[in-house]
C-alpha cells in the first residue's frame, strides 16, 4: 500500500475535502446531522471521550469550563470513542444518560466515532495529519486528548489526556483564543 505525501494546505483540503475543522458534518449523539460550521466564530474544544477511562472524571472539568465561557463564544464538543481498552461500549443513548446523569453534561456530544487506526473517522483524520496541521497532528494516543479551534476552524493546541481541562495550560489557550 503506498502512502500518499502531500505538502499545504491546499492539498489536505482535496484530500480531506476540508480546508478545517467547520467543513465536517457528524451526527450529533441523538443520530441527526450536525454540521460543525455551527461553530464558526467560535473557539472550539474538540475531546475525545469515554465512560469508562481513567480520564473518565474529567467530564466534570470540560463541563466546568464550558460554564464558565459559553457566553464568551466557546463550546466544548464530545466525541465518544472506543479505540482505547474498549473503554466506551455503550450506545449512543446509553452514553448519553450517562454523561447527563453522572457528569450533568450539558455541552455537544456527538455520535460514536473512530479515533484512530481502521475505521478512523475523516475528521480525527484530518486533525491528526501532520501535514494539514503540523504543530498538532500525530496520532491518538488515548481518550480524553483535546484539540483547541480557533474562530476561523483551524487547529491551534493540542493537549494530551493528562491535561486537565481546568488547568493553566487549557485555560489560558481559551482566554487567548477567544480574544
Amino acid at each position: 500500500m503506498r502512502k500518499l505525501v502531500f505538502a499545504g494546505a491546499a492539498m489536505a483540503a482535496a484530500l480531506f475535502g476540508a480546508s478545517n475543522v467547520l467543513d465536517f458534518t457528524l451526527n450529533s449523539i441523538d443520530g441527526k446531522p450536525a454540521p460543525l460550521s455551527q461553530y464558526q466564530g467560535k473557539v472550539v474544544l474538540i475531546v475525545n471521550v469515554a465512560s469508562r477511562c481513567g480520564y473518565t472524571p474529567q467530564y466534570a472539568g470540560l463541563e466546568k469550563i464550558y460554564e464558565k465561557y459559553k457566553d464568551k463564544g466557546f463550546v466544548i464538543l464530545g466525541f465518544p470513542a472506543n479505540n482505547f481498552g474498549a473503554q466506551e461500549p455503550g450506545t449512543d443513548e446509553e452514553i448519553k444518560t450517562f454523561c447527563s446523569s453522572k457528569y450533568m453534561v450539558t455541552f455537544p456530544m456527538y455520535s460514536k466515532i473512530s479515533v484512530k487506526g481502521e475505521g478512523i473517522h475523516p475528521l480525527y483524520q484530518f486533525l491528526t495529519d501532520k501535514q494539514a496541521n503540523p504543530k498538532t497532528g500525530g496520532d491518538i494516543q488515548w481518550n480524553f486528548t483535546k484539540f483547541l479551534v480557533g474562530k476561523d476552524g483551524k487547529v491551534i493546541a493540542r493537549f494530551e489526556p493528562a491535561v486537565t481541562p481546568e488547568s493553566a495550560d487549557v485555560t489560558s489557550a481559551i482566554e487567548k483564543a477567544l480574544h
